[in-house]
């Protein structure tokens, strides 16, 4: 069996995973900052993860996925300095910063699960491990790598060999401005804030031993990262946009605090476009996850981004999506033929069997080059089509353990791991929409004997309108989605 292979933002190249514990996967993903709803490129992201830690279980092993939420710390524009997003927000809205943070948050959940997300095994919030941060930026500043200077704290990036090893930066090309704030306080530009000194006004502080502040957003997801995976962790995973400065300041902080590697593979998806221009809150360019669930059904959003790798950009448009809904309405409608055909399979139904082995080994092949989607779901569809077509041979039918068999491996790969079957898919008790159907045909079929032909081609007609087709056989009507 092949082995996956994943490619690593680190060393700029694809590698073979071996994780450090054998049989257990340590994966964090920078999660959300709650302070609005969340838009299609946090879909991207968090479809890409979702679909990264099915398959790594798919192959056997335990996982254990950390995506923290942060609700401190994190400023507005990325920068070093400047309002915390949240405390922002909370002064907009007249609310309590923890206000926003709540139904932010559940709003972030209430959208990822119709996605068909799966929750993470924790999800950990930023302002809930202060006493870690504070205990981090103390053992950086005995250790030489941090300085205080009237309640800020700073980590010194010269201080700090490595410090550039993931986004190829280099500390003397580095200059005020930009994502570095000027700030005389910072031996160099490049320092970044540990621990920010809050004024009165401030909505979030803690007490410390450098007076009242609050967190930097680096600190928070080195410190949740390392205490619930350990000093190194197998995968850390994010936005392209957050290699630079988020996790390569992570990588400074939790390397100088332990002195070991902090994250053996470094994952980044790419970044959803319109008309070719990233979709950004702060571009204004954005469609919510909760518009979109508007006009689309949650499994064709999933669909759309799963046909695009996790490292190359999406377009968005209305068309992509209509396209997308397309797809999977043929994706669902075999799924549902093929739950018929195990319902009405006789015991002693003997016809050619389905294969198995090569569809799953096609589908692990594209899967363990780099988690390659799009590859995987052209796998599937090549699979369905033969589905059909050995469905299609009424006097050859495969047996019913055979169509066991392929249903079982269906909702292992497309269901468990790309997670486009949904949960209420059952094919015992099937979907409404085929059971209303299958009373419309009959109605239909009794029309037929009647010989109403003007009224059975209205039936047609009309659910053609609507998408779907009704074919006329020897063995009785049958629908399925255009």
């Amino acid at each position: 069996m092949e082995k996956l292979h994943i490619y690593n933002s680190l060393t700029r190249k694809i590698e073979e995973f071996i994780p450090v514990t054998p049989g257990f996967v340590g994966v964090y993903v920078c999660g959300p900052t709650v302070y609005g709803h969340s838009h299609i490129g946090h879909a991207k992201s968090y479809i890409s993860f979702d679909v990264i830690v099915r398959y790594l279980r798919y192959l056997g092993y335990k996982v254990r996925y950390v995506q923290n939420i942060t609700d401190v710390g994190h400023m507005v524009g990325d920068v070093d300095g400047g309002e915390d997003k949240i405390s922002k927000q909370a002064k907009l809205e007249k609310l309590e910063p923890m206000e926003i943070v709540e139904s932010y948050t559940r709003s972030y959940f209430e959208d990822m699960d119709r996605l068909g997300l799966l929750r993470p095994d924790i999800s950990p919030r930023a302002s809930g491990h202060i006493i870690e941060q504070i205990e981090m930026i103390t053992r950086l500043i005995e250790k030489g790598y941090a300085y205080e200077v009237k309640g800020n704290v700073y980590f010194d990036v010269h201080k700090f060999e490595g410090y550039g090893k993931l986004s190829g930066r280099k500390i003397d090309e580095m200059e005020a401005g930009a994502r570095i704030e000027i700030n005389e306080e910072k031996k160099h530009p490049a320092d970044f804030s540990l621990w920010k000194k809050a004024d009165a006004e401030h909505l979030m502080q803690w007490q410390s031993p450098w007076g009242k502040g609050y967190p930097g957003w680096h600190i928070e997801c080195s410190c949740m990262s390392t205490k619930y995976l350990g000093e190194t962790i197998d995968i850390h995973g994010g936005g392209l946009e957050n290699i630079f400065p988020h996790h390569e300041c992570e990588i400074a902080q939790s390397e100088g605090t332990y002195e070991k590697p902090f994250a053996k593979y470094w994952l980044h998806n790419n970044m959803v476009t319109v008309d070719g221009v990233k979709m950004g809150k702060s571009l204004g360019n954005f469609t919510t996850i909760k518009d979109a669930l508007k006009k689309y059904s949650p499994l064709a959003i999933r669909f759309f981004i799963l046909m695009s790798h996790y490292r190359s950009t999406l377009d968005f448009s209305d068309d992509a999506i209509q396209a997308a809904e397309k797809g999977y309405k043929k994706l669902s409608s075999t799924l549902i033929r093929l739950s018929e055909s195990i319902n009405n399979a006789a015991e002693n139904q003997k016809g050619n069997d389905i294969e198995t082995i090569d569809f799953s080994n096609s589908f692990t092949s594209a899967m363990n080059d780099d988690f390659n989607t799009p590859q995987a779901m052209a796998a599937v569809f090549n699979y369905l089509t033969e589905i059909n077509k050995r469905l299609d041979d009424q006097s050859n039918l495969p047996g019913k353990n055979n169509l066991n068999a392929v249903w079982e491996l269906l909702q292992k790969t497309i269901g468990g791991v790309l997670g486009l079957i949904s949960n209420d898919f059952q094919r015992d008790t099937n979907d409404k929409l085929d059971l209303a159907m299958q009373i419309i045909l009959k109605i239909r079929d009794q029309l037929r004997k009647e010989r109403n032909f003007k009224l059975t081609d209205e039936i047609r007609d009309s659910f053609k309108k609507a998408g779907i087709s009704i074919k006329d056989s020897a063995q009785g009507a049958i629908w399925e989605f255009d």
